[in-house]
């Protein structure tokens, strides 16, 4: 079993196919019979950047009213059922801002990072791992930067076509 946290970026691709898309439903969708092989945490930032960024995908076309209502409701079921939310404390958004001074971070990136960094520790003391997953390159950087293990869909883009 494997411990993942997925930025908004990341959860998009599991909604809507583009490139990475194969991976990210492979994690989140790993099952032994019935159970869930995997843990997805999401930051409760995700809650107001994933809906925006399906409503960009609609006004710029790239997908209909149809399709952004059902992409909508599913990410809102599978925050009630299949996910898990980390919150944002007031001392986290601190630390946060901490983050953009030494990272080229925008204010929700260094939100979802600063998450996944306090929920690294408490795994840690468990002999836990996390796996910080994003598609954004400057977040992934400073990722690894502080100490996360980190994966990007963009690198499993060979699922998305199998030959």
């Amino acid at each position: 079993m494997a411990i993942y946290y997925l930025d908004s970026s990341a959860v998009v691709k599991y909604f809507h196919s583009e490139p990475g898309s194969a991976w990210v439903r492979q994690i989140v969708n790993a099952r032994a019979d019935d159970t869930r092989l995997n843990t997805i945490y999401l930051g409760a930032v995700s809650i107001a950047e994933v809906p925006a960024a399906l409503a960009i995908l609609e006004r710029s076309n790239r997908i209909g009213t149809r399709a952004r209502n059902s992409m909508y409701r599913a990410f809102f079921d599978a925050l009630e059922s299949a996910w898990r939310l980390l919150h944002v404390s007031v001392n986290l958004f601190y630390q946060a801002a901490e983050l953009t001074q030494r990272y080229p971070l925008k204010g929700y990136d260094a939100v979802q990072l600063v998450l996944a960094l306090d929920f690294d520790r408490h795994l840690q003391a468990q002999d836990l791992a996390l796996v910080f997953v994003s598609g954004d390159d400057n977040l992934l950087q400073a990722a690894q930067a502080e100490g996360l293990a980190t994966e990007n869909p963009f690198d499993h883009r060979d699922l998305d076509n199998p030959q």
